[in-house]
């Protein structure tokens, strides 16, 4: 496997996943949450918790802890951005929507519906680093089933 080129980086880290990265929005802990997950990536070792509170069957409230790189983080910082305020029914769709295009061809589009999960359009380059981007959905997946 060759070595990426310089481009390919700079299109895995968008300014809009270092920006999240640096200040990421919804970090901490939930004291009211009525569902949580924790997922980690044996291969990185990255770990993503998700705390929701759940009204009315609406993602009302939402926190992420996380360890690990740069695209986990900011991938659970936009997510908790997305999905507050939207239906379990909902947050289903964008995640299976956001899991399709990730695992999509790299010149395969970007729905505009993704908003600034859009910027993670470089991750399908690099296969290892698919799932990290992914992390957040399926910790939040996994909260709202259990």
């Amino acid at each position: 496997m060759s070595e990426p080129r310089r481009g390919e980086v700079d299109e895995l880290y968008q300014a809009t996943i270092v920006e999240h990265d640096r200040a990421p929005r919804n970090y901490g802990h939930l004291p009211d949450a009525t569902h949580q997950a924790t997922v980690d990536n044996p291969l990185c070792g990255d770990v993503v918790t998700i705390q929701a509170r759940i009204r009315d069957g609406v993602v009302a409230g939402i926190a992420f802890e996380a360890h690990g790189c740069t695209l986990s983080r900011a991938a659970a910082s936009i997510m908790t951005e997305m999905v507050r305020d939207r239906s379990i029914a909902q947050v289903q769709q964008l995640a299976a929507a956001f899991e399709h295009c990730v695992q999509a061809t790299p010149d395969a589009a970007m729905p505009d519906e993704l908003g600034d999960l859009r910027s993670f359009a470089g991750v399908r380059r690099f296969r290892s680093r698919r799932v990290c981007a992914l992390l957040a959905f399926r910790a939040l997946l996994d909260a709202l089933e259990g």
